[in-house]
């Protein structure tokens, strides 16, 4: 509740900020000492100590996954604010704005990561989608940010629309909204309707995900947004909805009396499928990232498919280890003048830092030993593999991590071995460190993963 209530309060804070300071400095300033202040709350409701006591009559249940999950959410956001806040403030002239409404998804974040009745879903994600559409389309003089943003609104509208429909036919079937009460027994005249409802609420929450067949708006969408919007979205937003769907499918799909997996793992192996072969045909290196970002997600699905203790520490070391190699390499992506692969050549001569940590940033996307990428990987098919079903995904998605390399080692190749002079904005020391630090956190943290997963269990 912590964290809910004090974004909340500092989403109002920034939108007002706008109006009586000047200074984007300022403002960068407010914003990040407001998501380090966050961050401080959170871990202190992890520790047992509580700012706000509300009274939820239990439509939010705050576990120890949940809390830590916020944790590394708002952990990744800060470390965003501090690599790329000067850039989000020259996006536009409404830079206040843009930090208010980052902290208002934050809000919609910490709601879906404590939700315990349907309507607390359908009102998170929608906190969490909202201001994505004004983000997405924040760069107004830019015609394909607009058409983004367009076609982002539509079809998440629609979406939502699917949404309320299946949560409509669950209240139908259950009188309830309630997730403890899913498990409740219902008549057989019933039944269809309660598992028409579910099926629409999960496929409105693969939309949300950019999982296949559900994910042709993702490539337009990060590829027009404001590359440092792009950013955000495909990391701490991502893994937000991906931590509701984790607990939806855990509260209400698993104890619905029908078999899931099988939906579930048709689904991982063609967003699996999907976004590898797509990725490998891309020339711009943002656009290829978009569709990694969908291979990412299938393997995030892992998650949705075990439900097990590995699957949630695979969930937990995933966003961490996907949000820092993604944020750092599109924090590098940002400074670069040309976005194909050609724009990277020769990257190592003319900014070795930037290439050394963008060659780890990559490795750990590939899962390569050694970095958070390899164990996050690791956890997701140790899950399908515990829960003993399916065993044909682990193998598929153990080829499509292979065929990921390709695509990654592509860049690392344009950086190191092609003869060109990359052209970059001008760097600062601080940013270099900063790069460097994240890249540090990669490696340790993929050789002693433990350091995060202790707190799943004290």
């Amino acid at each position: 509740m912590n964290a809910i209530i004090l974004s909340a309060i500092l989403g109002v804070i920034l939108m007002f900020s706008g109006i009586f300071v000047t200074s984007k400095t300022a403002i960068r300033n407010i914003a990040t000492a407001g998501m380090a202040l966050l961050l401080l709350v959170n871990i202190a409701e992890q520790g047992g100590f509580h700012l706000f006591n509300v009274n939820t009559h239990n439509m939010l249940v705050f576990s120890k996954f949940g809390l830590l999950f916020n944790s590394i959410a708002f952990s990744a956001t800060l470390l965003f604010f501090l690599v790329s806040a000067k850039d989000i403030t020259n996006v536009g002239i409404n830079a206040a704005e843009y930090f208010a409404l980052i902290f208002f998804i934050s809000c919609g974040i910490a709601i879906v990561s404590s939700f315990n009745s349907l309507l607390l879903l359908f009102l998170g994600i929608e906190i969490i989608s909202i201001p994505l559409y004004i983000l997405t389309g924040s760069d107004k003089r830019n015609l394909k940010s607009n058409e983004a943003s367009l076609k982002y609104f539509l079809m998440g509208s629609f979406s939502t629309g699917i949404m309320l429909l299946g949560i409509a036919l669950v209240y139908g079937a259950k009188a309830s909204f309630s997730m403890e009460q899913m498990h409740s027994s219902i008549n057989a005249g019933r039944n269809a309707w309660f598992y028409a409802g579910l099926l629409l609420v999960l496929i409105s929450m693969l939309f949300k995900v950019s999982a296949a067949p559900f994910h042709f708006w993702t490539p337009d969408v990060y590829d027009g947004a404001p590359t440092v919007f792009t950013s955000f979205m495909a990391t701490i937003v991502k893994a937000g909805v991906f931590i509701a769907l984790v607990r939806l499918f855990d509260m209400s799909f698993v104890g619905s009396g029908y078999d899931w997996q099988l939906i579930i793992a048709i689904v991982t192996a063609a967003t699996l499928f999907i976004g590898n072969i797509t990725a490998i045909f891309q020339q711009s290196v943002k656009r290829m990232l978009a569709y990694s970002s969908i291979a990412q997600a299938g393997f995030m699905l892992f998650g949705v498919f075990s439900q097990n203790d590995f699957s949630r520490e695979g969930i937990i070391l995933y966003t961490l280890g996907y949000s820092l190699a993604t944020i750092g390499i599109f924090a590098v992506l940002i400074k670069m003048k040309d976005y194909t692969f050609e724009g990277f050549n020769g990257l190592a001569r003319t900014e070795p830092v930037l290439a050394a940590t963008t060659t780890i940033f990559l490795l750990s996307l590939a899962g390569i030993p050694l970095t958070i990428g390899f164990f996050a990987k690791y956890f997701m098919l140790a899950s399908a593999v515990k829960s003993g079903s399916h065993l044909w995904l682990v193998i598929f998605a153990i080829l499509c991590a292979a065929i990921s390399v390709y695509y990654y080692f592509r860049v690392i190749q344009s950086m190191y071995f092609k003869t060109g002079l990359a052209e970059t904005e001008p760097v600062t020391p601080v940013f270099r460190w900063l790069l460097a630090g994240m890249a540090a956190a990669v490696i340790i943290l993929g050789i002693f993963p433990n350091l995060v997963l202790q707190y799943l269990y004290f």
